[in-house]
């Protein structure tokens, strides 16, 4: 049965705060999301006003003309436990209404309605999904609804939601039941309709038909002046509205005096007005409708406290009407499709036509980007410089860029990641069909809220971790360029051989000695033309090499003669590979001309003039050029490897951890937890510690020791102890009574404390150590090595970032330089690492469901054929420093200054 809420005492106001939420629609749109509460009253009428007959009568069974003050008080005040119910409001109206009702343990019964005026949007998909999130904290384990039969939008709502639906059918209503559990298929729908509506989201702000620039000025000093200037000179494909309210024209194009003067729709507003005056133009563009603002001005968030909470009042303000915002303090948006031609930024010219997306975190390098890009040869499809990431985020335009046909490659620019473990799920996702670069500053700069649980992290590890991820890390903007440039215009290799072309044994020899340094395989030996060879010889050198079998991209080094001009050898060059461009697709870098770039003379110009595929890049040192290479080589590597698969072990209790998590961090914001926390929360992840007991007498640990069993081990309580051989504080293998009694005696000594550890005696094997742990760039990593005092000094540790896959739990214990002892080194047993694999897919899946766990040791694991044995845990809890990647589909807070 229900339980009685009218028995029982509640806040109707007092809401778990997490439940709240802007969500995106399938449009691209947003709203907010929250549950009701009783001044909601007088928007549940107006809702329920607004509704058609129709929607009524589907909804109620029936006319339901209007809603009596008893059903009215009854809809608006709920507990929030056993009656929940969330409306969906664009700014102060509710457009959309869900709630469940107990049944009884474990069913509640769910229904919605959602303005006739908003359907079609997404909003019942969306309303399920935070339902079901909030019944099962609840404790709910299924859902069910009763539906006419007619009413086919709210049953395909429930059948495409990917849970496993069971239907009866009488009387014209169809009975409808489903567990709200996630399931695999539940969470790729999900995840889909995510992917659709961010992407939706960036396709509404890169291709606006119409353009309004808020603070257009007739001063060519002021930004206003500049942004109204680049649109113009782009000849954007739409219609441009200056707003000014002190001249009746700017730059020769009628001006507004205000953005609702506009007679006709705007799509994207330009804001350069000064920061004080961005908010009153912001309720404007709100009445106005505007879908996207993209604020130039500075002064918010990076000015300071003041300014970031403007910024944070300003951004919610427009999620709550629908309305998306890139910035504030951006340098803008850019799409040189020829149907769109949109140079929204302060960048005065619109960039060559290519295939690469651009994201840059910094308005202030972004125009130093765009001519960099210019000068390089390499054409972009859309750049967007977001500034402080208020709200649209790098993340958002991964979703775009993977759906995106005119956009093959992605490069980024970050200073840190708003949400890392949804950028490492995107990224490892886009990359196996689109290459991602990244350069990403302040590597070792570690937010306050990571200081107590983030660790330092080698350069190769860090490496790893992007890429895991498949993508392709670089250092600096000019690394970033270097290898856009081969993605960009070269295709991918096979494998790692190269063979090295030139008419210089210095630096040819220069290039194999980098490509060695860097693991690529010299297929042939270098070829060297001599200075004296013609554009000929050197033609028919370089197509024997990409002929070669042995050969999977080669690398041209150049150093032009005095007597016969370069672009002679250019032009060979590039005439020999188009010849083989049917029959043979290997990568091609050089060292011509000292070019930077992509030279007129090995360039294949696109449709508008500036290099497209085919065309072959140039680097003014054979290292950057085989550098870049390296880099193309082991991401090609990457995606030919197997892909994995998210594996979710057998026997985990998500929702008794879950809340047993929520216990006990109610009261505490920060808990290291004790022992016996420890045991019951990786319990329920199905890791079990070997038993023991806490004493505090020699009489207690002879008792411990005779209900564990012979042989036992006795441990000091100080953990420092444990973990220093030179201080003695563990006693091995004991198997008698007075064996206990004096190592209890020689442990009190040691220590000075009366407590002391007994514990079952695990089989012996090779102490290893698993663990948990933050990082600013991937969120929560796991990390893997064998324990001890040389480990620890060399940090021979593997990372993976969570979630895990099966290959990275098979790959993360073979990884470690010391990893062959678990292998039988010299003849020795190996150790079983299925089992080892199996407890690191628990302990990530323990991250992955829990993200308050800060950091967790497993330290020592005992690998041993016959298993691993967890004797030693510690763990602490927090909260989290970056948002979780999983629950249902939700923006980021814009409550908090961004981690």
């Amino acid at each position: 049965m229900a339980s009685d809420t009218g028995e029982r005492s509640f806040d109707p106001f007092g809401y778990p705060r997490q439940w709240e939420a802007d969500v995106l629609l399938s449009d691209g749109g947003t709203v907010h999301l929250r549950p009701v509460v009783p001044t909601d009253a007088d928007g549940l009428v107006a809702l329920h006003g607004r509704l058609s007959d129709r929607t009524r009568y589907l909804r109620y069974f029936g006319a339901y003309p209007r809603i009596p003050a008893r059903d009215l008080e009854r809809f608006s005040t709920v507990d929030h436990h056993d009656r929940v119910a969330f409306v969906a409001l664009l700014g102060d109206d509710v457009v959309a209404v869900g709630r469940y009702e107990r049944l009884d343990a474990e069913s509640a019964e769910v229904a919605f309605v959602v303005d006739d005026a908003h359907q079609g949007r997404g909003l019942g998909s969306i309303l399920l999904e935070h339902l079901a999130a909030a019944a099962s904290e609840r404790g709910l384990r299924r859902f069910v609804a009763e539906v006419l039969a007619e009413n086919s939008a709210m049953i395909r709502v429930f059948r495409d939601a990917g849970y496993q639906v069971s239907r009866a059918f009488e009387e014209g209503v169809v009975h409808l039941e489903f567990d709200i559990d996630p399931t695999e298929e539940s969470l790729a729908v999900a995840r889909a309709r995510e992917q659709a509506a961010e992407a939706r989201s960036v396709h509404n702000l890169l291709h606006p038909r119409s353009v309004a620039v808020i603070g257009a000025s007739t001063d060519p000093t002021k930004i206003g002046y500049a942004v109204l200037s680049n649109l113009l000179s782009a000849d954007f494909a739409g219609t441009v509205y200056p707003v000014n309210p002190e001249h009746a024209s700017v730059r020769g194009v009628r001006a507004y005096k205000s953005v609702l003067e506009i007679p006709d729709p705007v799509d994207l507003a330009i804001v350069a007005v000064p920061a004080g005056q961005v908010e009153s133009v912001l309720d404007g563009a709100l009445a106005k409708g505007v879908k996207t603002l993209v604020i130039v001005s500075a002064g918010f968030g990076e000015a300071g406290p003041h300014g970031q909470h403007a910024e944070l009042r300003l951004v919610g303000e427009a999620r709550a009407h629908g309305m998306r915002v890139v910035g504030p303090n951006a340098l803008g948006v850019l799409n040189t499709d020829p149907r769109v031609r949109l140079n929204a930024t302060l960048a005065p010219r619109l960039p060559k036509r290519g295939r690469t997306g651009f994201f840059c975190q910094s308005g202030a390098l972004g125009t130093a980007i765009l001519a960099d890009a210019e000068a390089r040869g390499l054409g972009l499809s859309t750049f967007v410089s977001a500034g402080n990431r208020a709200d649209v985020s790098g993340n958002d335009l991964l979703q775009y860029w993977e759906t995106d046909p005119r956009t093959d490659l992605v490069l980024l620019y970050l200073e840190s990641f708003g949400n890392p473990r949804k950028f490492a799920r995107l990224a490892r996702r886009l990359a196996r069909s689109k290459p991602i670069v990244a350069v990403k500053s302040g590597r070792h700069a570690v937010r306050p809220q990571l200081a107590a649980t983030s660790t330092d992290i080698d350069e190769s590890s860090v490496q790893a971790l992007f890429e895991q991820a498949g993508v392709v890390r670089v250092d600096s903007l000019a690394q970033l360029f270097d290898t856009a440039l081969l993605f960009a215009h070269q295709p991918l290799p096979t494998g790692s051989r190269v063979a090295i072309v030139g008419n210089s044994s210095a630096i040819g020899l220069l290039a194999a000695d980098t490509a060695r340094a860097q693991g690529l395989r010299l297929g042939i030996d270098p070829v060297d033309v001599g200075p004296q060879a013609s554009p000929e010889q050197f033609a028919a050198a370089v197509g024997e090499a990409l002929d070669s079998p042995e050969v999977d991209a080669l690398v041209v080094v150049f150093v032009p003669p005095v007597a016969i001009p370069g672009t002679a050898y250019a032009r060979a060059l590039r005439e020999t590979v188009t010849a083989r461009e049917d029959t043979v697709q290997k990568p091609i870098v050089s060292t011509f001309l000292a070019a930077e770039g992509v030279p007129a003379e090995l360039a294949v110009p696109g449709e508008d003039g500036a290099p497209s595929a085919g065309s072959i890049p140039s680097y003014p040192s054979p290292e950057r050029a085989v550098n870049a290479l390296a880099r193309v080589v082991r991401y090609a590597a990457w995606r030919q490897r197997p892909q994995g698969t998210i594996v979710r072990p057998a026997g985990l209790h998500v929702e008794q951890a879950q809340g047993m998590v929520r216990e006990l961090l109610a009261d505490d914001h920060n808990r290291v937890l004790t022992d016996d926390e420890v045991v019951r929360l990786l319990a329920c992840y199905g890791i079990e510690v070997v038993p023991f007991r806490l004493v505090t007498n020699a009489d207690g640990a002879v008792a411990a020791a005779e209900e564990l069993g012979y042989p036992v081990t006795l441990k000091a309580y100080d953990d420092r102890l444990r973990g220093r051989p030179d201080l003695a504080g563990v006693r091995l293998d004991l198997t008698s009574e007075d064996s206990v009694r004096v190592s209890y005696r020689d442990l009190r000594e040691v220590s000075g404390a009366e407590e002391v550890y007994v514990q079952r005696m695990a089989p012996k094997g090779v102490s290893c150590v698993i663990g948990l742990q933050d990082d600013p760039s991937f969120g929560t990593l796991v990390s893997f090595g064998l324990s001890g005092v040389v480990s620890t000094l060399l940090g021979d540790q593997a990372f993976r970032a969570v979630p895990l896959t099966d290959v990275d739990a098979a790959t993360i214990v073979r990884e470690p330089k010391t990893a062959p002892l678990l292998t039988g080194y010299r003849g020795d047993e190996p150790a079983d690492l299925a089992a080892l694999q199996d407890m690191v897919l628990r302990v990530a899946a323990l991250a992955e469901d829990n993200p308050e766990v800060r950091s967790l040791s497993l330290d020592p694991i005992l690998a041993s054929p016959d298993g691993a044995f967890v004797t030693n845990a510690r763990m602490v809890l927090g909260p989290p420093p970056s948002r979780p990647d999983s629950g249902p589909r939700r923006l980021r807070p814009i409550t908090a200054p961004e981690d």
